[in-house]
């Protein structure tokens, strides 16, 4: 039995793997599935098993999974194909006889409505459909959504949305490994749903005024409609159907849809989200011109 980590050498796999290694799972007892073996060279030279697959192709699927495998389904990154790639991680799941299935969703799960958790909500009952033991791991919006995009709003003195006056409750991508973390080497979780989101619930005009302080430049949250909010996005090169998506995240957080807070995440990793600041304080140097 191993405890399998798809996608792993993405962001979020990376430091679940880590966080498997941290808490002291020995590395043979853990598989990484990933597309790119160079990638992943790190975690094969640390005794990490490598198990070669693409959701894309169904077939290189077939020995990514053993019977008794715990497995983490990190949900894919390609909007708009993440159905039929969850599809295949399921059949090949379940043919391989794997002992539970943990996926990240996003939050609210049935609940969620705007066009980002679409997939995630059709991913949810395929795997109920399957039968396999699940926990649905409902990951909230993450820090660093913003934090990873602070260069343009450092230069232009903005942070731009289509969101009015909502909130966000969101956590640290570390935070949501730990709890990925904590289901995969724990008891106890299947039939579970965890609705996972950040301590504090913030305004887009609290983040604003974080990175001024952080930064020591007068930077101001500037709302506007989600009609200007999508040429924004278009001009600066996004695709119409991925800057659609944004704008209804906006008007997701505006409703209050990203805002949950149930204590679930904190409950799961043992101590207290990581603040908004800390993330900021981390990003603000990095995106500031000149470093």
């Amino acid at each position: 039995m191993s405890l399998v980590i798809t996608g792993a050498t993405g962001h979020l796999g990376r430091l679940v793997v880590e966080g498997l290694l941290a808490a002291g799972v020995p590395a043979g007892e853990i598989a990484a599935v990933v597309r790119d073996k160079e990638k992943a060279a790190e975690l094969s030279a640390r005794g990490v098993e490598l198990r070669i697959a693409d959701y894309s192709a169904p077939e290189t699927l077939n020995g990514a999974f053993r019977s008794g495998d715990k497995v983490l389904l990190i949900s894919g990154s390609e909007v708009g194909q993440r159905v039929a790639q969850h599809q295949a991680v399921i059949d090949a799941a379940k043919a391989a006889g794997v002992a539970s299935l943990a996926y990240t969703g996003v939050l609210g799960g049935p609940d969620a409505d705007f066009a980002l958790a679409d997939e995630h909500k059709v991913t949810e009952q395929a795997i109920l459909d399957s039968g396999l033991p699940y926990t649905f791991l409902r990951n909230g919006w993450y820090h660093e959504n913003y934090t990873e995009n602070l260069a343009p709003v450092l230069e232009h003195g903005a942070v731009l949305a289509s969101a009015g006056e909502g909130r966000v409750a969101s956590a640290s991508r570390a935070d949501y490994a730990a709890a990925a973390v904590a289901v995969l080497t724990g008891e106890g979780h299947e039939g579970k749903a965890y609705e996972l989101s950040g301590d504090v619930a913030w305004s887009l005009a609290e983040y604003a005024a974080e990175v001024a302080k952080q930064s020591g430049k007068e930077i101001v949250y500037r709302a506007v409609t989600p009609e200007e909010n999508r040429e924004v996005l278009l001009g600066a090169g996004l695709p119409a159907p991925f800057a659609d998506i944004l704008v209804g995240v906006d008007t997701a957080i505006e409703q209050g849809l990203l805002a949950r807070r149930n204590g679930d995440l904190a409950r799961l990793i043992g101590r207290p989200t990581t603040p908004l600041a800390e993330a900021v304080a981390e990003a603000v140097p990095q995106a500031s011109p000149g470093r």
